[in-house]
């Protein structure tokens, strides 16, 4: 199994050995490990890792309309206990490429196809415990379809105007962390550009 640590070196920086490692779960979404490590600097620990095989998250952005909106989804999720505003997103299938992956995502959950994309972050959901990478696509160009969610899924989705998503953000009515960062980050790109007097989605963010 994929080890979120190894006796390697990444450029200078010295990485963890690894001492012992045992599977202590595995299921159909992600396997836990725990690791008996040196870590750098000396330090004998105990780490229990989540390990799962990346995910993808799709910032699809429309501009056709006056305001720039995004497309939001709301579902129930149990580890919350509560019906939460989000992204699209998705796990990434063996053997699947990350920027395939996005697109399965967004036509599966909202029906839509995109004829631009471009990966904006690359990041870890939760680097203290969980080895999970998560990169999102900024897709534009949307062209409406018909959804095709899995079985336990059921989603509501919102074409909402970016400046109303960012105050549900600080509101903290979207408490989900990749959307957090993916609208703030488009909210960020959106004010540079208007700075410097061009809009955002010109040709070269589409």
């Amino acid at each position: 199994m994929p080890k979120s640590s190894s006796r390697r070196k990444r450029g200078n920086n010295p990485r963890a050995r690894i001492v012992s490692s045992r599977t202590v779960y595995h299921g159909p979404v992600f396997w836990v490990s725990t690791d008996h490590v040196e870590e750098p600097g000396g330090i004998r620990a105990r780490r229990d890792v989540v390990h799962h095989s990346g995910s993808v998250v799709v910032l699809a952005v429309d501009g056709s309309a006056r305001s720039t909106r995004v497309l939001l989804e709301r579902q129930y999720r149990h580890a919350a206990n509560d019906y939460l505003w989000e992204l699209p997103a998705g796990r990434i299938d063996p053997g699947e490429l990350e920027l395939e992956a996005a697109q399965r995502e967004l036509l599966e959950e909202t029906g839509y196809t995109a004829s631009n994309w471009r990966r904006i972050l690359h990041f870890y959901a939760s680097p203290g415990f969980v080895a999970e990478t998560m990169s999102v696509y900024l897709a534009t160009g949307l062209r409406r379809g018909k959804a095709q969610p899995e079985e336990d899924e059921i989603i509501t989705m919102r074409l909402v105007p970016l400046a109303t998503a960012v105050r549900m953000v600080i509101r903290g009515t979207i408490r989900d962390a990749k959307t957090i960062s993916s609208l703030l980050w488009l909210d960020h790109e959106s004010r540079v550009a208007g700075r410097r007097g061009k809009k955002f989605l010109s040709k070269r963010n589409r």
